[in-house]
């Protein structure tokens, strides 16, 4: 059976207060590309919902950058390891894999014939290394500077130098090739952060933690002078060059970002990006006619030159694992585990934050209620509530919140009687409205729990490994049946129709039951994933069910004829699959610990 990836909503990048993350720009100027966990996310500026995702690496990566020729990309991770693959081919074939430093990798940069490269970074022996990126070659040493390298940037132009920034408060050039070490600068008092050298090569600029920002003369290295007095009030985490190398993009954890002009060393814009410690601004990119900031929180933002204040435009997502998705209509909710809930417009892959008091940290539950409201559980311990304020509006939380007194699991909703039934660790609880109505104490660990409105059943997974039915009598729980599993029961679901129960477990196993007498629907065992299955849904006609699992798969089951089924390997590499929806009865939406959404096309 075939089935194709219409779209992937990737993960904004993985952001750290205090450490500047580097941007990197295609050189014909139509992609820019950053790195989160394991992955390499490659966007489309103009139109960012197109993306792609290199997920090559065996641990985190911190750096990505194209060669001048475009045709390849080196990522370079935690472990020290640098790769160097193709950008030409959908599978990005790699080309090489060097292991120039003993540890974390910190920035890359290429000569302007795409055919040496430079790394700096964190190693045990040596803080960044010269190579051939044929052969690995080495064409000179990196030394110099006491402490771990920040930055380092490659003259585009002959005579060829190389300008890094260290920890140790200081600027270093080399000369070469092959490459060796010239003199040190010594103007910054804090942390060097950025060097970066302009189009021509005639200047290179650096950036500290102390605001300043220094002008160099590219080819002597004399200092011309620093631009602003300082420029910011707080570090300078960025700097990226215009196309014309007349002015030069800065940005800063003061919760700006400035534009300015080289020749008169004055600032020409500010733009102000708000008041909360996630506004801080960790990088920005000078590509073509978009200038691009990244937020603390992630959000990366294009600057309006002519509106300094807003933003044309802000991408939103997801910088975490994202731990649930809820559905309604052709609106997808996903929410992760720091708390942050976004909305996505799966036609056009836009996502907006759900604003207002929200939980704050993770969210174990999530379910779409009554007139476009969305329900929360998170481990908080409350219940909270985000409401639509106008037609087509991004619900935003309200004030209110119900106590649940213990860390919730799970929560279903039934938004005909406005009743939300939340598994804690010490009881289930039923909610109408906003107020609690009863709760049955219990002693197993729930995982899921899911409301049958037909036969008024309520089934909650355990750590037990059973399947715990209830009756809901009015609003109060009664113990019905139990269903033994060989494993602990991690998720299930009761079909569209309510004809159908099916439970996933920790044994790799789902089984499907009828809701009748709760026996077995088929002799088929669904076995086919290799690990522990997370979560399962079922398609709105209730003739599949899609199964996601930590082994990174998707399986696609068929009710009607059991032992049919779509296999999707792989569905997010290195990353286990922690929710599932259908849209309609052919489309998957998917999301996992990688912090990307990704919608399948899964013809019946």
């Amino acid at each position: 059976m075939s089935y194709s990836n219409k779209y992937t909503f990737a993960a904004l990048p993985r952001t750290q207060r205090g450490t500047p993350l580097v941007l990197g720009g295609d050189p014909k100027g139509k992609n820019f590309l950053y790195t989160n966990g394991n992955s390499v996310i490659i966007r489309d500026i103009e139109n960012p919902a197109i993306s792609d995702v290199y997920t090559e690496h065996s641990c985190q990566v911190n750096v990505a950058k194209y060669s001048p020729s475009g045709f390849y990309i080196a990522s370079g991770d935690v472990s020290g390891k640098i790769r160097i693959w193709d950008t030409v081919n959908k599978e990005h074939i790699l080309k090489n894999e060097f292991q120039p430093i003993g540890g974390p990798i910190k920035d890359i940069a290429w000569s302007a014939d795409s055919q040496r490269m430079v790394v700096v970074g964190e190693g045990r022996e040596r803080f960044g290394h010269v190579f051939m990126a044929e052969t690995g070659t080495s064409v000179g040493e990196i030394s110099g500077q006491s402490k771990p390298i920040n930055s380092v940037d490659f003259r585009p132009t002959r005579p060829f130098r190389i300008v890094t920034a260290s920890e140790d408060n200081t600027l270093a050039v080399f000369e070469g090739p092959p490459f060796k070490f010239k003199c040190t600068k010594q103007e910054h008092t804090r942390y060097a952060q950025a060097i970066r050298y302009s189009p021509n090569g005639s200047l290179f600029a650096s950036a500290g933690f102390d605001g300043k920002i220094f002008l160099f003369d590219g080819a002597t290295s004399e200092l011309k002078g620093e631009i602003g007095s300082p420029a910011h009030k707080g570090g300078v985490y960025g700097i990226s060059w215009s196309p014309d190398g007349k002015q030069l993009l800065s940005c800063s954890g003061d919760k700006t970002c400035a534009i300015w002009d080289v020749e008169t060393m004055q600032r020409t814009v500010t733009f102000n990006m708000g008041t909360a410690v996630e506004n801080q601004q960790v990088s920005c990119l000078w590509q073509g006619k978009h200038l691009l900031s990244v937020s603390l929180s992630g959000d990366i933002n294009y600057l309006d030159v002519e509106n300094p204040d807003k933003p044309l435009r802000i991408l939103t997502g997801h910088n975490k694992p994202i731990t649930c998705l809820a559905l309604e209509d052709q609106s997808l909710f996903t929410a992760s585990h720091d708390g942050a809930v976004t909305l996505w417009n799966v036609q056009t892959g836009e996502g907006r934050h759900v604003p207002g008091q929200g939980h704050g940290n993770q969210v174990n539950g999530m379910r779409v209620g009554r007139g476009g409201s969305l329900l929360t559980c998170g481990i908080d311990d409350t219940l909270r509530k985000a409401v639509p304020t106008a037609e087509g509006e991004v619900p935003s939380y309200t004030d209110e919140a119900v106590t649940l007194g213990s860390q919730p699991r799970a929560l279903d909703h039934w938004p005909d009687e406005d009743l939300t039934v939340v598994a804690t660790v010490k009881e289930l609880v039923v909610i109408v409205g906003g107020g609690k109505k009863s709760s049955l104490p219990i002693d197993y660990e729930p995982s899921c729990v899911t409301i049958d409105s037909k036969n008024n059943h309520v089934a909650v997974g355990g750590g037990d490994s059973k399947v715990h039915i209830y009756t809901l009598q009015g609003t109060s729980l009664s113990p019905f049946k139990e269903l033994t599993h060989l494993g602990p029961v991690t998720d299930a679901r009761y079909s569209p129709d309510s004809t159908h129960l099916v439970a996933c477990d920790a044994n790799r196993k789902l089984i499907l039951y009828t809701t009748d007498e709760y026996k077995l629907a088929h002799n088929k065992e669904w076995g086919f994933h290799s690990a522990r299955v997370n979560c399962v849904a079922w398609s709105p006609d209730g003739t599949r069910v899609a199964s996601g699992s930590l082994d990174t798969t998707v399986i696609v089951w068929n009710v009607q004829t059991p032992a049919k089924h779509t296999l999707i390997k792989n569905a997010h590499p290195q990353s286990q699959i922690t929710g599932l929806a259908w849209l309609d009865n052919v489309t998957l939406a998917t999301v996992g610990q990688d912090a990307n959404t990704r919608i399948w096309d899964i013809p019946a």
